[in-house]
Parts: C-alpha cells; structure tokens; sequence
C-alpha cells in the first residue's frame, strides 16, 4: 500500500519528478563520464604502445611516460642501442606539445615502419616533401581535414600527405629532422624505441643496459604499460574527486529543494495522514522512498546519458579523448548520487514527519 502512494504522489507532480530525476541522472552521468574519459583515453595510451611494436623504451630520467616529456637524450644513443647485442632495430622519436592534450611527433619513418610493419595507410602515403603531413583517422575526423588539404599547426601551413589507420603511432606525425629543426633540438631525442631479435630476452638486455645507461629510464613494453594509469596523474585524480563532491552537492541542494517544496504543497495532506493514525516514522518513510526510487531513476537515466556522451565525443572531439563505459562504476556512481539525493531530502522529510496536526489541516 505504502509503495502505491509513493508511486502515485510521484505520477501526480510528473514536472517535478522528471526534473529531480534528471539533476540525479546528470550526476550520475558526470562522474560516469569523467570514469570513463580518464579510462579510455589510458586504454587507448596503452594499445598505441603496443601497437609500436617495440620491445623495449629507453627516456630521459627527467621525463614522464604519460604526457609529451623534453627531448633531452642525444641521438647518437640510437647508434650505440643497435650495437648492442640482440637489438635488430632502434630508433628515436621527438615529441613536442602543440596545446592542451595535444602534440606532434616526428619520427624517422622508415626505421620506425620496422618496428610494426608499417603503418596502414587509409588514403594517401607516406612524406614525400618536408611540408607534408600524416594524421591519423580520429585526427582527421576531428579537424575534417583528407588528404591534399592544408593543416596549420606551429605557425606553418602543412600538406595532409597521408591518413591512417589509428593504433601503433600518434595521432600527428612529421619527419623527425623537421621537428627537430622547427624545435631547436637538432640532435636531441624524447623517446627511443629498440626491438628485439627475440622477445625473450628483454630482461637481459634491460639489465645489461641499465648497467651501462645509468642516467636513463628503461622500460619493457609491459613496465611502460603499467605506468598508464590514473596514479601517474594526480591532478586527475583531484579533479575526479572535485566532480564527485560536485555531484553530490548539487544533487543534495536540488533534491532538498524539490521536495521541501513538496512538503509545502503536501501540508494539508500529510496532516490528513497524521490524523488518520500515520506516525511520523510513516510519513518519514514515504519520502524516503520518493526520494529512493528517483534515485534509481535518475541512475538509469545517467546511465543511459554516459552512452550519449560517448557517442558525442566520437564524433566531434575523437582524437582528443575516449570514453568507455565503466560498467563497475555504474552501481558506485549510482550509490555515490542516491546518498547526496537521500541528505538531500533529510530534513524536509523532518519538518514533514513532525509539524503540528492541526496546523497541517489549518494550511491553505
């Protein structure tokens, strides 16, 4: 009986449900989303480190693996890797920040296709004049540019070369002595890259290296991978906890609005329930349970919000980060929503649970 009241007082005010359904919902969909920005864009980190192809990473000691780092390391390096014994391949890269989350890479693509294959080619090919350009599919997509147009970027205009498929390079790729050239840092190295003759011996020639490269960082392909993760970004960190609070409050503030509101508007007839024998623990426990099935709602709705956001950076901004949808985060996020919702509502439910009787039949 208790359940059908609760299910026909939120029919009866369906503006006022609908709405505090909706600010649960974005609540839920905010930290869904963010979860979900700060997974996919490390996953895709991940599969792009894979997809290089090599086995082993060697930096400069001050740099970082998540982010674009200096081109701090001299190139002759490259030459001393490959005379080491069982490295086939090595080569550098330079990377260098061209804005927030974004950078340029260049690469000696020739050594570099030796590491995977080759990179797989959409349309177009590979740098033929040293103002030409290589983007991958999601940059394209983004910045709607194909081969043969024009793209500007540190202040000079570029030839679109070559569009292909994303996966084993960055997203922006230059000849490596045009970025050296362009940034100062003829000779210099971000990253370097050695592949093995045989991948069981990664561990020795990482050891026999560090030996020897003392003021460097040396990762497996798997030790690098183990760094993508949120640990590595603390401001990340930070700004989820701040969009979690965030949700929070103003699902509490809301929910707190709406239904002190509803109290109001409910006086008269909570004072028939009083009157009619309901104890204030009754009255308490019915807008609890208003409070609780919004909740619910409101996660469904979130939810179903996280696919469309996904969906809308796909398409407008793919090159600059993936969503995935977090299923574990869903009953958190969802329980993270329904306690602000259920503080939200404590003390309307109070004020409701003990007004006066008579003063509650009195109101007009």
């Amino acid at each position: 009986m208790i359940y059908k009241l609760v299910y026909e007082n939120l029919k009866h005010r369906p503006l006022r449900t609908l709405l505090s359904t909706l600010v649960i919902g974005v609540g839920v969909t905010m930290i869904l989303t963010l979860v979900g920005m700060s997974e996919g864009t490390l996953n895709e980190q991940r599969k792009r480190a894979r997809g290089i192809g090599a086995d082993i990473f060697v930096m400069g000691s001050n740099s970082s693996v998540i982010g674009t780092g200096t081109a701090s390391m001299n190139e002759g390096l490259v030459k001393f890797l490959e005379s080491q014994p069982h490295i086939k391949v090595a080569t550098g890269t330079v990377v260098h920040s061209i804005g927030t989350l974004k950078s340029i890479t260049g690469a000696d693509l020739d050594k570099f296709n030796r590491l995977n294959g080759g990179l797989k080619f959409v349309s177009g090919g590979t740098f033929v004049k040293d103002d030409d350009i290589l983007i991958d599919e999601f940059y394209s997509r983004q910045e709607k540019k194909k081969v043969g147009d024009k793209l500007t970027l540190l202040n000079r205009d570029w030839r679109v070369a070559g569009v292909y498929q994303p996966g084993n390079a960055a997203r922006v790729l230059l000849p490596l002595r045009v970025v050296q050239d362009l940034t100062s840092t003829q000779g210099k190295l971000t990253m370097i890259y050695a592949k093995l003759d045989d991948p069981a011996n990664t561990e020795a020639v990482i050891a026999q290296l560090k030996s020897q490269l003392q003021d460097y960082k040396i990762f497996s392909m798997e030790e690098l991978i183990s760094q993508y993760t949120t640990n590595a970004l603390p401001e990340l960190q930070v700004f989820t906890k701040v969009v979690i609070g965030l949700s929070v409050f103003f699902g509490a503030l809301m929910v707190f609005l709406a239904m002190y509101t509803a109290v109001l508007e409910r006086t008269r007839e909570i004072g028939i329930l009083k009157s009619l024998g309901a104890t204030p623990g009754y009255i308490l426990g019915i807008l609890l349970r208003e409070t609780f099935l919004m909740s619910i709602l409101g996660a469904i709705v979130g939810i179903g919000l996280s696919y469309v956001t996904r969906w809308v950076m796909m398409v407008l901004i793919p090159a600059t980060f993936t969503q995935e949808i977090v299923y574990d985060w869903w009953p958190i996020a969802g329980l993270i929503t329904m306690a602000g919702a259920l503080l939200g509502v404590i003390y309307p439910a109070w004020k409701a649970a003990t007004q006066d009787t008579l003063e509650s039949l009195s109101y007009d």
